[in-house]
């Protein structure tokens, strides 16, 4: 069975959300026998994410049963989601009770955990065979570029994960990151794997629920983002101990050192254990992490490749670079590696494109010892006066040197650097200038109220572009 479920006691509690109620591992497998004999094997399905019960549970019979989901935030914009159903046209959606009215053209199959099964009027049609899970690429949600994964794919990471984390099936994780992001739902399946608890939660950080739940439900590990761990720096969480947490992990983007470092700090302080990790959609979330012992003396490295995968550097013809030492593109290869794209139906026909080969697009440097470092992407950057600009490095040294939330983007004519904090505009321009070598009338200052972001905390620099 997937995620090994069939090793797991029965009576042992596997969810619980922000209702209080629970499902067990006994509940969780005789739920999916039933929710198979209400699809057709092979059939496409949407379901509608929250960080329910209902959506996990629905999650994994998909799973467990050949059917096919895609996952999407349940408050999706309506005409993205009816952008994707055109193109995709699924058979089935499975949605939380509240939005049955939603999709009032479609059929009431079957109700349960607050969810509903709904059909379509939509045939079936041909798939690949080892397709399993549909997610939308990071940045890119309700678009019709869609990552295919493989259930090899699905099966490595979440083994894998459980495996270098040290989950134990005492453990009870929070999970707070959307199921729909992969980075989430590699918390959720990584936890089940262990046969620990999942406590799923929708309470946002600055929620005074959010901070109950972590407490009362003694949670012993957390992953988050770098912006978890920003609000977690706003709100005093490192001036204390929390006695039952054990395990504090970040992925999704690339902490401040300063903010990487005084994580590390502490949980050396309070003897628990960081985790730094890196990961795509591409890759089933994870392809890398820095062992805990060596937060400190490593400070912002993403670590070394996960068990079984491996890291490398290509330079602009994509040839690998052989050198210890050395800086290019980050790639890396590994059973994790997803299939591919799909842009439209009939690329979910299609089989594994990648065989176990992803470029990243970031570019990295590589150390003495084999650890890497993030250091930019191949595509944010401007050739400002014949230079080439990081546009990452120039946030990063921002935010070191000022402490302060921000956002770069420009063109070969024209930096723009966002804030949202009240810091001196002068003062900013005076630094990054300083630090770039070139003139400060190429630097200009916005002050706006909030640097907008996703719900898994990415900067969303389309719309910084669109002001």
């Amino acid at each position: 069975m997937f995620l090994s479920i069939e090793c797991k006691p029965d009576e042992k509690v596997a969810l619980i959300d922000d209702s209080y109620c629970t499902l067990t591992y006994g509940e969780l497998k005789q739920f999916s026998k039933e929710f198979k004999e209400k699809l057709e094997k092979r059939s496409v399905i949407f379901i509608m994410c929250s960080n329910a019960i209902g959506a996990v549970a629905g999650f994994y019979s998909c799973i467990e049963n050949k059917i096919v989901p895609l996952l999407l935030d349940k408050d999706i914009d309506q005409t993205l989601l009816d952008k994707l159903v055109e193109i995709y046209r699924p058979q089935y959606f499975w949605a939380p009770l509240s939005m049955r009215n939603k999709f009032y053209k479609e059929k009431d199959v079957w109700n349960a955990l607050e969810y509903c099964l709904l059909e379509t009027d939509d045939s079936l049609y041909e798939i690949n065979k080892e397709l399993s899970l549909l997610l939308t690429t990071s940045g890119s949600t309700g678009s019709p570029k869609l990552v295919r994964h493989s259930y090899k794919n699905l099966e490595y990471s979440y083994k894998t994960v459980a495996s270098f984390f040290g989950f134990l099936p005492t453990d009870n994780g929070m999970a707070d990151l959307p199921m729909q992001y992969t980075m989430g739902l590699s918390v959720i399946c990584s936890h089940l794997y262990a046969g620990a608890k999942v406590t799923l939660t929708n309470h946002s950080l600055m929620n005074p629920e959010f901070w109950d739940r972590l407490q009362k439900e003694k949670i012993t590990d957390f992953t988050g983002v770098p912006f978890s761990y920003e609000v977690f720096d706003r709100l005093g969480f490192f001036r204390k101990n929390m006695p039952d947490l054990r395990i504090l992990a970040e992925g999704g983007g690339r902490l401040s050192d300063q903010l990487y470092h005084k994580i590390a700090g502490y949980a050396n302080a309070y003897g628990k254990q960081f985790f730094a990790t890196f990961g795509t959609t591409e890759t089933t979330a994870r392809l890398s992490y820095l062992a805990p012992e060596l937060a400190l003396e490593k400070t912002g490295s993403i670590g070394r490749a996960i068990p079984g995968g491996e890291l490398f550097l290509c330079d602009g013809s994509k040839r690998r670079i052989e050198e210890a030492v050395a800086e290019g593109e980050l790639g890396y290869t590994g059973e994790n590696v997803t299939m591919g794209y799909a842009y439209c139906r009939d690329d979910l026909l299609k089989g594994d494109e990648r065989k176990g080969i992803y470029i990243t697009g970031d570019i990295a440097k590589r150390d003495e010892d084999g650890c890497y470092y993030i250091i930019g992407r191949s595509a944010r950057f401007l050739k400002l006066y014949g230079l080439r600009i990081s546009l990452d490095q120039c946030e990063r040294l921002i935010r070191d040197e000022f402490n302060i939330d921000c956002a770069c983007t420009g063109n070969d004519k024209l930096m723009r650097i966002y804030i949202s904090e009240n810091e001196s505009k002068y003062r900013i321009v005076d630094f990054i200038s300083e630090k770039t070598h070139l003139f400060r009338n190429i630097f200009k200052v916005n002050y706006i109220p909030q640097i907008p972001r996703s719900s898994t905390g990415k900067i969303l620099y389309k719309e910084l572009e669109e002001r």
